[in-house]
């Protein structure tokens, strides 16, 4: 296994997903075990100190997924947002793996049949702390 790139989060994202595992069911938060440890190990910086070319929650990403050679532009939500097309929920495989991603990194994340997707960030079209959004 591939060793992760370092991660950034905002304190504010960290603080909410934080407060959506603890809301679910304990056997429904063991599912996100993967999420969970990302989040441990994520340096958290304050919104206003977050560098623009890091993927944040409600950021707009364009990536690869270089297994499949297919290039994809997804905002990442929480999932009372996600369904509508061109998002992907946090707690989606994908959407776990590119939080707290830096334009140009890598990651090779499980998906739920086992297999590995190796996803890289190639745009950070919109990211809510560099337009100023603060509190989105």
């Amino acid at each position: 296994m591939s060793i992760k790139p370092p991660i950034v989060l905002s304190r504010l994202d960290l603080e909410r997903i934080e407060a959506l595992l603890e809301r679910m069911p304990p056997a429904q938060a063991e599912g996100y075990a993967t999420l969970r440890a990302e989040l441990d190990r994520a340096e958290v910086l304050e919104p206003a100190a977050m560098p623009s070319d890091v993927v944040t929650m409600n950021s707009r990403v364009t990536f690869e997924d270089e297994g499949q050679g297919e290039k994809l532009t997804l905002s990442l939500v929480y999932p009372a947002a996600a369904g509508a097309p061109g998002t992907v929920s946090i707690l989606a495989p994908v959407g776990s793996a590119l939080l707290g991603l830096t334009k140009g990194q890598h990651i090779d994340w499980p998906t739920p049949d086992g297999k590995q997707r190796r996803l890289h960030v190639l745009e950070i079209e919109y990211q809510p702390e560099a337009a100023g959004h603060l509190h989105r």
